[in-house]
């Protein structure tokens, strides 16, 4: 038993969920992450990063003294599996709201349920050009593709100036990595650059030889890869293994340390955009920061920070409601939850773990600050962190 702030709290550690005596039951959030099928590598780390946050508001008293409970499904790697989880979360589960997909691919074919039923969304890794406009219950906190990708080429040009020959590769069977690739081909032809080849593989493939061997015969100086952490990882490998000795840059699925297993020493030195820094100097991702150190003892990844950053644009979306409705989330009808809570969300600013944040009226997220890191191996080539570079 603990006190804070006169109220006794009883910690159920078992669920990394705290519950308070004497309560309305706790308003169920949904999470609809990938937790199986080789999209589990996101939404494991989008599960700690959410269970976290849950752990931490209701410490803060949740909603005005009424604790949140994530209801989880497991969405799988595609977007049957999304519809499903989405299905279970409102009719089942009736959850207030949820937190996903892992892919933009399934968001664009679960979300669109969860509009139609009035449900809000918030994306937690969403990245992909109209995922927004799917309806006015969907949003995200993670930062569009367009925003983000840029920075990760204007650094490899800082980083070798004579750069001219590039080859961008993309999985064509994932609408986030074909999203991607568009932004990135039109950085580097804005920035005078001449894309030599451009190649193609499926998420599902293991030997890039010919991928690979097209890139070498292509004599480049820049490689950018648009993928998953298992294959895009898998493909830099291989591209280093036949010799490629140029700078790579890996779009946001390489924002996990989950692709460090996958090409081990021959990750070292991939650039990747980032719209999180486990430096961030606020109260939020200091806490979240010291709560992810203190449990797995390393920092925080981008999935992890943005699930943690849904999960409390949530819980301070409720906290409006109450403010807005004088009453309790537990004394109104859920459909008035849903509607009220997706106005609120839109309302105001949040200061998160990504910086301060607000979400404008299509649900798409405001954020002013990124970065670009470079994976750095230990000479084991098992260890591996990202390095903000500046």
């Amino acid at each position: 038993m603990r006190k804070l702030g006169g109220i006794t709290l009883l910690l159920t550690l078992c669920a990394g969920t705290v519950y308070a005596e004497n309560v309305a039951p706790p308003i169920p959030v949904g999470i609809a992450v990938a937790q199986t099928s080789n999209v589990a590598l996101f939404g494991q780390e989008q599960i700690i990063g959410a269970k976290i946050a849950e752990t931490y508001f209701n410490i803060k008293k949740g909603v005005n003294g009424t604790p949140i409970k994530l209801v989880t499904q497991d969405t799988g790697g595609d977007e049957a599996g999304a519809i499903n989880a989405v299905q279970n979360l409102i009719s089942k589960e009736k959850v207030v709201g949820i937190v996903g997909p892992t892919l933009s691919q399934q968001a664009f074919g679960a979300d669109p349920i969860a509009n139609r039923l009035q449900v809000p969304v918030i994306g937690p890794s969403n990245t992909a050009k109209g995922v927004p406009q799917i309806g006015e219950y969907i949003g995200r906190v993670s930062a569009p593709v367009a925003k983000v990708a840029p920075y990760a080429v204007k650094q490899a040009l800082k980083q070798n100036q004579k750069i001219k020959r590039v080859a961008i590769l993309y999985a064509q069977n994932d609408a986030f990595s074909s999203s991607e690739t568009v932004t990135f081909q039109e950085t580097v032809k804005n920035m005078k650059l001449e894309t030599v080849t451009v190649q193609k593989f499926m998420t599902t493939d293991t030997d890039f030889t010919t991928q690979a061997t097209a890139v070498l015969n292509a004599n480049v100086d820049l490689v950018i890869v648009s993928g998953l952490a298992a294959d895009g990882g898998n493909l830099v490998k291989q591209l280093r293994q036949l010799g490629y000795k140029g700078i790579v840059i890996g779009g946001n699925g390489f924002n996990t340390a989950n692709v460090f297993s996958v090409c081990g020493s021959n990750c070292d030195g991939i650039l990747v955009a980032q719209a999180y820094s486990p430096e961030a100097d606020n109260p939020t991702n200091k806490a979240f920061v010291a709560a992810y150190r203190a449990a797995y003892k390393k920092d925080p990844p981008q999935f992890s920070a943005q699930a943690f950053t849904a999960v409390q644009v949530f819980v301070e979306g409720l906290r409006k409601v109450e403010a807005a409705t004088k009453k309790k989330i537990t004394q109104l009808d859920l459909a008035t939850v849903r509607t009220e809570l997706n106005k609120a969300l839109r309302k105001g600013s949040y200061i998160t773990p990504l910086g301060e944040i607000s979400l404008d009226k299509e649900g798409d997220i405001n954020q002013k600050t990124f970065y670009v890191s470079q994976i750095k191996m230990d000479s084991a080539g098992k260890v591996g962190k990202f390095v903000i570079v500046k």
